[in-house]
Protein backbone atom coordinates (compact mmCIF):
# COMPACT_ATOMS: atom_id res chain seq x y z
CA UNK A 1 0.00 0.00 0.00
CA UNK A 2 1.30 3.30 -1.01
CA UNK A 3 1.08 5.38 2.48
CA UNK A 4 1.27 8.76 0.11
CA UNK A 5 -2.39 8.98 -0.03
CA UNK A 6 -2.48 12.75 -0.67
CA UNK A 7 -0.62 12.68 -3.91
CA UNK A 8 -2.29 11.13 -7.20
CA UNK A 9 -0.18 7.93 -8.90
CA UNK A 10 2.23 8.67 -11.82
CA UNK A 11 4.26 5.63 -12.73
CA UNK A 12 6.00 7.65 -15.51
CA UNK A 13 7.84 10.44 -13.98
CA UNK A 14 10.21 8.99 -11.91
CA UNK A 15 10.44 11.09 -7.99
CA UNK A 16 13.60 13.40 -7.81
CA UNK A 17 16.11 12.47 -4.77
CA UNK A 18 14.77 15.58 -2.94
CA UNK A 19 11.35 14.25 -3.04
CA UNK A 20 12.36 10.84 -2.02
CA UNK A 21 13.91 12.73 1.23
CA UNK A 22 11.23 14.73 1.76
CA UNK A 23 8.91 12.09 2.23
CA UNK A 24 10.94 9.44 3.68
CA UNK A 25 10.90 12.60 6.69
CA UNK A 26 7.40 13.14 6.31
CA UNK A 27 7.18 9.28 7.14
CA UNK A 28 9.53 9.28 9.76
CA UNK A 29 7.86 12.25 11.67
CA UNK A 30 4.08 10.35 11.32
CA UNK A 31 5.73 7.72 12.50
CA UNK A 32 7.64 8.75 15.63
CA UNK A 33 4.86 11.23 16.74
CA UNK A 34 2.14 8.66 16.68
CA UNK A 35 4.79 6.50 18.85
CA UNK A 36 5.25 9.03 21.07
CA UNK A 37 1.47 9.34 21.56
CA UNK A 38 -0.07 5.87 21.17
CA UNK A 39 2.60 3.93 22.48
CA UNK A 40 5.84 4.97 24.36
CA UNK A 41 7.86 8.52 25.07
CA UNK A 42 11.27 9.26 26.78
CA UNK A 43 11.40 10.92 29.87
CA UNK A 44 14.56 12.50 32.03
CA UNK A 45 14.52 12.45 35.84
CA UNK A 46 15.08 16.28 36.33
CA UNK A 47 14.92 16.41 40.39
CA UNK A 48 15.95 14.34 43.11
CA UNK A 49 12.72 13.66 44.35
CA UNK A 50 12.26 10.01 43.58
CA UNK A 51 16.23 9.03 44.39
CA UNK A 52 17.26 6.93 45.13
CA UNK A 53 14.76 4.94 43.28
CA UNK A 54 15.10 7.28 40.04
CA UNK A 55 18.63 9.60 39.64
CA UNK A 56 19.16 12.60 38.35
CA UNK A 57 20.12 12.21 34.90
CA UNK A 58 18.12 8.81 34.48
CA UNK A 59 16.44 8.44 31.36
CA UNK A 60 13.32 6.51 31.03
CA UNK A 61 11.09 5.26 28.63
CA UNK A 62 6.84 5.71 29.59
CA UNK A 63 4.48 3.59 28.44
CA UNK A 64 1.32 5.46 27.52
CA UNK A 65 0.08 1.77 26.68
CA UNK A 66 -0.52 0.35 30.27
CA UNK A 67 -2.95 2.95 31.89
CA UNK A 68 -4.11 3.78 28.13
CA UNK A 69 -3.34 6.49 25.21
CA UNK A 70 -4.50 10.05 26.50
CA UNK A 71 -5.58 11.51 22.40
CA UNK A 72 -4.07 15.02 22.38
CA UNK A 73 -6.13 17.75 23.61
CA UNK A 74 -4.08 20.17 21.95
CA UNK A 75 -3.99 18.47 18.50
CA UNK A 76 -1.93 21.09 16.63
CA UNK A 77 1.50 21.30 18.26
CA UNK A 78 5.60 21.20 16.55
CA UNK A 79 6.51 17.67 16.79
CA UNK A 80 8.65 16.51 19.39
CA UNK A 81 8.40 19.63 21.49
CA UNK A 82 6.77 19.30 24.52
CA UNK A 83 5.31 22.81 25.30
CA UNK A 84 8.04 25.20 24.82
CA UNK A 85 10.28 25.50 21.42
CA UNK A 86 14.17 24.38 21.79
CA UNK A 87 16.31 27.84 21.25
CA UNK A 88 13.37 29.91 20.75
CA UNK A 89 11.71 29.74 24.00
CA UNK A 90 7.90 30.66 22.60
CA UNK A 91 5.16 28.33 22.37
CA UNK A 92 5.37 25.25 20.54
CA UNK A 93 1.64 24.67 20.49
CA UNK A 94 -1.63 26.21 19.37
CA UNK A 95 -4.22 26.66 21.73
CA UNK A 96 -7.22 28.17 19.93
CA UNK A 97 -8.30 24.43 18.96
CA UNK A 98 -8.90 22.05 22.81
CA UNK A 99 -10.37 18.99 22.33
CA UNK A 100 -11.83 17.17 25.06
CA UNK A 101 -9.98 14.53 27.09
CA UNK A 102 -10.84 11.50 26.10
CA UNK A 103 -8.23 8.13 27.34
CA UNK A 104 -8.47 4.59 25.26
CA UNK A 105 -7.89 1.40 26.88
CA UNK A 106 -5.10 0.51 28.89
CA UNK A 107 -3.83 -2.80 29.99
CA UNK A 108 -4.24 -2.23 33.43
CA UNK A 109 -5.40 0.75 35.85
CA UNK A 110 -3.39 2.51 37.91
CA UNK A 111 -1.92 0.65 40.99
CA UNK A 112 -0.53 1.54 44.47
CA UNK A 113 3.13 1.72 43.97
CA UNK A 114 3.40 2.40 40.14
CA UNK A 115 5.98 5.22 39.16
CA UNK A 116 3.71 7.54 36.87
CA UNK A 117 4.13 10.34 34.75
CA UNK A 118 1.45 13.38 35.00
CA UNK A 119 1.45 16.76 33.90
CA UNK A 120 1.46 19.01 36.95
CA UNK A 121 -1.84 19.95 38.39
CA UNK A 122 -1.05 24.08 39.53
CA UNK A 123 -0.12 25.12 35.96
CA UNK A 124 -4.05 24.79 35.94
CA UNK A 125 -4.69 28.65 37.23
CA UNK A 126 -1.20 29.70 37.68
CA UNK A 127 0.08 32.63 35.82
CA UNK A 128 1.77 30.41 33.42
CA UNK A 129 -1.00 28.54 32.42
CA UNK A 130 -0.69 25.98 29.53
CA UNK A 131 -3.38 23.62 28.35
CA UNK A 132 -3.49 20.02 30.40
CA UNK A 133 -1.12 17.80 27.89
CA UNK A 134 1.17 20.74 27.78
CA UNK A 135 1.89 21.32 31.28
CA UNK A 136 5.11 19.99 32.63
CA UNK A 137 5.48 16.70 33.63
CA UNK A 138 5.92 15.19 36.78
CA UNK A 139 7.49 12.18 38.21
CA UNK A 140 5.91 10.37 41.65
CA UNK A 141 5.33 7.44 43.28
CA UNK A 142 1.32 6.26 43.40
CA UNK A 143 0.56 6.33 46.90
CA UNK A 144 -3.37 6.42 46.74
CA UNK A 145 -6.15 5.78 43.90
CA UNK A 146 -9.52 6.52 43.71
CA UNK A 147 -12.00 5.83 46.93
CA UNK A 148 -8.54 5.14 49.12
CA UNK A 149 -8.59 7.27 52.90
CA UNK A 150 -5.01 7.97 53.04
CA UNK A 151 -3.36 9.51 55.83
CA UNK A 152 0.42 10.04 56.99
CA UNK A 153 1.76 9.39 60.59
CA UNK A 154 5.52 9.90 61.41
CA UNK A 155 6.22 9.40 57.83
CA UNK A 156 4.37 6.02 56.99
CA UNK A 157 1.87 6.33 55.12
CA UNK A 158 -1.32 4.74 55.57
CA UNK A 159 -4.10 3.47 53.55
CA UNK A 160 -7.44 2.53 54.57
CA UNK A 161 -5.96 1.98 58.23
CA UNK A 162 -3.21 -0.28 57.24
CA UNK A 163 0.60 0.43 56.78
CA UNK A 164 1.62 0.93 52.99
CA UNK A 165 4.48 -0.73 51.37
CA UNK A 166 7.24 1.83 52.07
CA UNK A 167 9.48 1.80 48.23
CA UNK A 168 13.05 -0.39 49.23
CA UNK A 169 15.00 2.74 48.19
CA UNK A 170 13.09 5.52 49.24
CA UNK A 171 14.60 8.06 51.91
CA UNK A 172 14.48 10.67 54.36
CA UNK A 173 16.34 13.31 56.72
CA UNK A 174 18.22 12.41 59.70
CA UNK A 175 20.23 13.25 62.45
CA UNK A 176 23.96 11.81 63.19
CA UNK A 177 25.17 12.13 66.66
CA UNK A 178 28.09 12.96 66.34
CA UNK A 179 28.01 14.91 63.42
CA UNK A 180 28.71 13.09 60.56
CA UNK A 181 31.83 15.27 59.69
CA UNK A 182 33.84 12.98 62.07
CA UNK A 183 32.40 9.57 59.74
CA UNK A 184 35.00 8.88 57.03
CA UNK A 185 33.82 10.61 53.70
CA UNK A 186 34.10 7.15 51.80
CA UNK A 187 31.70 5.62 54.43
CA UNK A 188 28.84 8.21 53.56
CA UNK A 189 29.59 7.48 49.86
CA UNK A 190 29.13 3.52 50.34
CA UNK A 191 26.18 4.37 51.72
CA UNK A 192 25.02 7.10 49.06
CA UNK A 193 23.81 9.87 51.76
CA UNK A 194 22.69 12.72 50.32
CA UNK A 195 22.73 16.42 51.34
CA UNK A 196 19.76 18.23 49.22
CA UNK A 197 19.01 20.70 52.38
CA UNK A 198 20.97 24.20 51.77
CA UNK A 199 21.35 23.27 55.62
CA UNK A 200 23.49 20.57 54.98
CA UNK A 201 20.81 17.92 56.86
CA UNK A 202 21.84 14.01 56.00
CA UNK A 203 19.67 11.81 53.67
CA UNK A 204 19.08 8.53 53.75
CA UNK A 205 17.83 5.06 53.05
CA UNK A 206 16.58 3.48 56.46
CA UNK A 207 19.13 0.55 55.27
CA UNK A 208 21.70 2.93 55.46
CA UNK A 209 20.83 4.58 58.50
CA UNK A 210 20.92 0.76 60.45
CA UNK A 211 24.24 0.58 59.09
CA UNK A 212 25.75 3.58 60.23
CA UNK A 213 24.41 2.90 63.88
CA UNK A 214 26.81 -0.35 63.84
CA UNK A 215 29.72 1.78 63.72
CA UNK A 216 31.65 3.17 66.96
CA UNK A 217 32.20 6.15 67.04
CA UNK A 218 28.22 6.66 66.09
CA UNK A 219 25.82 7.51 68.93
CA UNK A 220 22.41 7.78 67.69
CA UNK A 221 21.34 8.04 63.87
CA UNK A 222 17.45 9.71 64.49
CA UNK A 223 14.87 10.03 61.70
CA UNK A 224 13.76 13.79 61.35
CA UNK A 225 10.15 13.98 61.92
CA UNK A 226 7.86 16.63 62.51
CA UNK A 227 5.55 16.64 65.15
CA UNK A 228 1.96 15.93 65.12
CA UNK A 229 -0.01 19.15 64.71
CA UNK A 230 3.32 21.34 64.33
CA UNK A 231 2.83 23.53 61.11
CA UNK A 232 5.81 24.41 58.98
CA UNK A 233 4.81 28.25 57.56
CA UNK A 234 7.91 27.82 54.98
CA UNK A 235 6.58 24.63 53.55
CA UNK A 236 2.42 24.59 54.50
CA UNK A 237 0.57 21.77 52.99
CA UNK A 238 -2.31 21.05 51.33
CA UNK A 239 -5.28 22.86 51.70
CA UNK A 240 -3.04 25.24 53.90
CA UNK A 241 -5.99 25.90 55.84
CA UNK A 242 -6.47 26.41 59.80
CA UNK A 243 -8.86 23.61 60.56
CA UNK A 244 -6.10 21.28 59.05
CA UNK A 245 -2.85 21.11 61.57
CA UNK A 246 -0.93 19.05 59.02
CA UNK A 247 2.96 18.65 58.00
CA UNK A 248 4.37 16.57 55.26
CA UNK A 249 5.27 13.78 58.13
CA UNK A 250 1.45 13.63 60.24
CA UNK A 251 -0.99 14.25 56.84
CA UNK A 252 -4.77 13.24 57.02
CA UNK A 253 -6.64 11.31 56.53
CA UNK A 254 -8.28 12.65 53.34
CA UNK A 255 -10.53 10.34 50.72
CA UNK A 256 -9.05 10.40 47.06
CA UNK A 257 -12.23 11.51 45.52
CA UNK A 258 -13.26 8.24 42.84
CA UNK A 259 -15.79 9.17 39.94
CA UNK A 260 -19.21 8.97 40.73
CA UNK A 261 -18.53 9.78 44.37
CA UNK A 262 -20.32 12.49 46.62
CA UNK A 263 -19.26 14.38 49.14
CA UNK A 264 -21.13 16.01 51.77
CA UNK A 265 -19.68 19.77 51.43
CA UNK A 266 -18.89 22.07 54.99
CA UNK A 267 -16.47 24.01 56.43
CA UNK A 268 -13.48 20.35 56.54
CA UNK A 269 -14.59 18.83 53.24
CA UNK A 270 -14.86 22.13 51.55
CA UNK A 271 -11.11 23.55 52.04
CA UNK A 272 -9.93 19.70 50.72
CA UNK A 273 -12.27 19.50 47.59
CA UNK A 274 -12.90 22.92 46.25
CA UNK A 275 -9.86 22.63 43.89
CA UNK A 276 -11.00 19.98 42.19
CA UNK A 277 -14.62 21.17 41.78
CA UNK A 278 -13.58 24.57 40.48
CA UNK A 279 -10.53 24.00 38.40
CA UNK A 280 -10.24 20.55 37.70
CA UNK A 281 -14.04 19.84 36.62
CA UNK A 282 -14.87 23.24 35.71
CA UNK A 283 -17.57 24.61 37.91
CA UNK A 284 -18.27 27.60 39.31
CA UNK A 285 -18.70 27.40 43.32
CA UNK A 286 -19.53 30.26 45.47
CA UNK A 287 -19.71 30.39 49.21
CA UNK A 288 -21.70 32.87 51.10
CA UNK A 289 -21.77 32.10 55.08
CA UNK A 290 -23.20 28.76 55.12
CA UNK A 291 -24.86 28.92 51.63
CA UNK A 292 -22.97 26.95 48.94
CA UNK A 293 -23.58 27.47 45.24
CA UNK A 294 -22.08 25.49 42.42
CA UNK A 295 -22.63 26.50 38.96
CA UNK A 296 -25.33 28.93 40.85
CA UNK A 297 -27.67 26.38 42.10
CA UNK A 298 -27.85 25.99 45.96
CA UNK A 299 -26.12 22.35 47.36
CA UNK A 300 -24.70 20.79 49.96
CA UNK A 301 -23.12 17.83 48.54
CA UNK A 302 -21.15 17.51 44.80
CA UNK A 303 -20.48 14.33 43.05
CA UNK A 304 -16.98 13.75 41.28
CA UNK A 305 -17.00 13.59 37.51
CA UNK A 306 -13.42 11.96 37.62
CA UNK A 307 -10.75 10.04 39.39
CA UNK A 308 -7.73 10.93 41.36
CA UNK A 309 -4.67 10.46 42.76
CA UNK A 310 -2.70 10.42 45.69
CA UNK A 311 1.77 10.69 44.05
CA UNK A 312 4.61 11.15 46.51
CA UNK A 313 8.07 11.10 46.14
CA UNK A 314 10.51 8.24 47.52
CA UNK A 315 12.61 11.11 48.55
CA UNK A 316 9.86 11.69 51.15
CA UNK A 317 12.14 15.15 52.78
CA UNK A 318 12.83 16.63 49.51
CA UNK A 319 10.26 16.18 47.22
CA UNK A 320 6.88 18.96 46.45
CA UNK A 321 4.04 16.44 46.17
CA UNK A 322 0.53 15.96 46.59
CA UNK A 323 1.12 17.13 50.25
CA UNK A 324 1.88 20.14 49.01
CA UNK A 325 -0.35 20.62 46.07
CA UNK A 326 -3.35 17.54 46.20
CA UNK A 327 -4.80 15.40 44.48
CA UNK A 328 -3.82 14.36 40.52
CA UNK A 329 -6.61 14.11 38.01
CA UNK A 330 -7.15 11.41 35.66
CA UNK A 331 -6.98 13.79 32.73
CA UNK A 332 -3.19 14.44 33.78
CA UNK A 333 -1.62 11.16 33.68
CA UNK A 334 0.91 10.89 30.87
CA UNK A 335 2.05 6.88 31.78
CA UNK A 336 3.99 4.47 33.49
CA UNK A 337 7.69 4.69 33.80
CA UNK A 338 9.01 0.90 32.63
CA UNK A 339 13.03 0.77 32.54
CA UNK A 340 16.00 2.89 32.28
CA UNK A 341 17.78 2.98 28.98
CA UNK A 342 20.46 5.42 30.09
CA UNK A 343 21.96 7.33 33.07
CA UNK A 344 23.79 10.01 32.63
CA UNK A 345 25.85 11.53 36.28
CA UNK A 346 26.42 15.20 35.11
CA UNK A 347 28.91 15.60 38.18
CA UNK A 348 31.04 12.61 37.97
CA UNK A 349 34.42 13.10 35.52
CA UNK A 350 34.40 12.40 31.63
CA UNK A 351 34.95 8.67 31.74
CA UNK A 352 32.62 8.00 34.26
CA UNK A 353 29.37 9.82 33.45
CA UNK A 354 27.63 7.02 32.24
CA UNK A 355 25.96 4.53 35.08
CA UNK A 356 26.27 1.38 33.64
CA UNK A 357 24.98 -0.73 36.24
CA UNK A 358 21.56 1.31 35.83
CA UNK A 359 21.05 0.66 32.31
CA UNK A 360 18.01 -1.19 31.50
CA UNK A 361 17.22 -1.10 34.56
CA UNK A 362 13.77 -1.58 35.15
CA UNK A 363 11.58 0.93 37.11
CA UNK A 364 9.76 -0.73 40.65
Amino acid sequence: MNWRFWRKKDSKKKRSATREWVDAIIFAVIAATLIRTLFIEAYTIPTPSMERSLLVGDFLFVSKVNYGARTPMTPIAFPFAHHTMPILGTKAYWDGIKLPYYRLPGLSDIKKGDVVVFNYPMEADSPYYRPVDKRENYIKRCQGTPGDTLSVVDAQVFINGKAAENPPEGQIDYAINPSDASINPAILDELKVSYYDSRGIPTMTAAAAQKLRTYSNIKSVTPLIAAKNEVDPMYPVFPNDPHFQWNADNYGPVIVPKKGWTVKLDSLTLPIYKRAIEVYEGNKLEVNGNQITINGKRTNSYTFKMNYYWMMGDNRHNSLDSRFWGFVPEDHIVGKALFIWMSWDSEASFFNKIRWSRLFRGVH
